[in-house]
């Protein structure tokens, strides 16, 4: 059984679940719902007030990373009476309803499998709209992590060979099968799927440790390395270089790949003179054994689409990775 996360403030009362409250093992069925979806289940009233708006205000923002504004999570609602049936199975869903006490609670596969569902309580919508503000982050760290699993879990369903990858990296990655290995060389490695318009990429790279440093210049050093293996590395025509874009700044944060240090950087790529251009999530490994950054990075081009999917596509392949 996974362990539940409970999320403590100083206001709050949380009451403790789990998947099931006896020892009996109780069949669950599939949870079902598109990548993304969050089935959100309040009372009407509250809904057209200050917590539906609460609620769109912290998981219908902006994705972060990506060229256009989408939402973090596609949005429906539905009030508790008819949150029944099948309608329970939905993977994510946000439970907010008036109550005795402030409570919050995230449980694991309550009525499907997999499934991430969170419970809120609170006397007023003001406290309601208090609670879900400062849960945010935390909230959408779960209902992320889940969608991650539940994209890795699909792709278990039909992977890729990778023969071809250089024994040099000392890795293994769980990729679809729809992609295909567009370039294999000892120090570079780049795989891609064909989309109905566009692409989506994966590239694979090694740098000494001392490449990136770990102070106020981590971003710009990324950067510059991103640009110059791009540039050298993915074919342009007429001359032009595959480089990030250098109107808007990528953002960059500290992370963990394969229970190791990593840098996550997500920002926009572009080709210059060509309007071509797209988001990008690039994971600098740190891996202090070969002395090096493993780089493994994720793009698309999809003029024509929404890219939020497709990029949580690229993370699921990157985050599967396994460092021999």
């Amino acid at each position: 059984m996974k362990p539940i996360y409970v999320f403590f403030l100083s206001f709050i009362t949380l009451v403790a679940c789990g998947d099931t409250t006896s020892t009996t093992i109780k069949y669950k069925q599939p949870s079902v719902g598109n990548i993304n979806t969050l089935q959100v289940v309040t009372p009407n009233l509250l809904w057209e007030g200050v917590v539906g708006d609460q609620i769109l205000a912290s998981f219908a923002s902006p994705t972060p990373g990506l060229p256009q504004d989408e939402p973090l999570f596609s949005i429906s609602q539905l009030p508790p009476e008819v949150f029944s049936g099948f309608v329970k199975t939905s993977r994510l869903f946000l439970h907010a309803t008036i109550g005795e006490k402030d409570t919050l609670v995230i449980r694991k596969n309550p009525y499907a499998k997999p499934q991430t569902g969170v419970f809120i309580t609170a006397p007023s919508q003001e406290k309601l709209v208090s609670i879900i503000k400062e849960n945010t982050p935390k909230i959408i760290n779960e209902f992320k992590r889940s969608e991650i699993k539940e994209r890795q879990r699909r792709t278990k369903k039909s992977k890729l060979r990778l023969d071809s990858l250089p024994s040099a990296f000392d890795l293994t990655l769980e990729i679809p099968s729809a992609y295909h290995i567009a370039k294999s060389e000892a120090d570079f490695y780049w795989i891609r799927k064909e989309l109905k318009s566009g692409h989506t990429n994966i590239i694979i790279y090694q740098v000494p440790l001392n490449t990136i440093p770990q102070d106020s210049t981590t971003l710009r050093e990324i950067i510059k390395m991103r640009d110059a293996i791009g540039s050298k590395q993915l074919p342009v025509e007429d001359g032009d270089k595959f480089i990030t874009e250098e109107a808007y700044q990528p953002y960059i944060l500290e992370t963990t790949i394969n229970n190791k240090f990593a840098f996550e950087t997500k920002g926009t790529w572009e080709i210059k003179n060509q309007w071509m251009a797209g988001p990008f999530v690039n994971y600098a490994v740190r891996d202090t054994a070969n002395n090096r950054y493993l780089i493994l990075e994720g793009f698309t081009y999809a003029p024509s689409s929404s890219k939020r999917d497709l990029q949580l596509e690229l993370e699921s392949i990157l985050k599967s990775v396994k460092i021999k």
